[in-house]
C-alpha cells in the first residue's frame, strides 16, 4: 500500500490565485465542507476546520531533521575542493516515482473542480427543497 505524502497548500482557490489562506478563507472552506456533507454550514465542526486548514495551507512539518552520520558531518565541516563540481541531491520528501510538479498541479485542479461541482450540486439540491434562495 502506497503511503500518502503530506499535501502542500493551495495556490489557487475556486479559480482565483491565493496567497496565504486567511482565517476567513479557512472558515469559508469549513462551511463548504459541512454543506457538501449535508450538514448546516453554520454549524461546521472542528474536524471541518482542520480539514479546511490542511487543504488550504498544507500539512506542517514540525518534526526536527533526523541526526545521522551524514548530517553530523555537515555540521562539522563541508568537504568542498576546487575541483568538486557537486552532485544532484534528491528533493526531500520526493521519490523518483512520485508525480511531477505539473502532475501535482493538474491533480489539485481536478480535485478543486470536483469540490466545486459537489458544492454547486448541493446548493441546487437545497434550492429545489426550498432551503436556500
Amino acid at each position: 500500500m502506497k503511503e500518502k505524502k503530506p499535501i502542500s497548500g493551495k495556490i489557487e482557490l475556486h479559480g482565483n490565485g491565493m496567497g496565504v489562506a486567511s482565517p476567513e478563507d479557512i472558515e469559508r472552506r469549513a462551511r463548504e465542507i459541512a454543506l457538501i456533507d449535508e450538514r448546516n454550514p453554520d454549524e461546521f465542526t472542528d474536524s471541518d476546520w482542520s480539514q479546511a486548514r490542511e487543504e488550504l495551507m498544507g500539512v506542517e512539518n514540525n518534526e526536527p531533521p533526523e541526526e545521522n552520520d551524514q548530517t553530523i558531518k555537515l555540521e562539522k565541516e563541508w568537504e568542498i575542493t576546487p575541483d568538486d563540481r557537486g552532485h544532484r541531491v534528491p528533493r526531500p520528501g520526493i521519490e523518483e516515482d512520485e508525480e511531477t510538479v505539473g502532475e501535482h498541479l493538474v491533480t489539485d485542479g481536478r480535485e478543486e473542480a470536483a469540490r466545486d461541482q459537489m458544492l454547486e450540486a448541493r446548493k441546487e439540491e437545497l434550492e429545489q427543497e426550498g432551503g436556500i434562495t
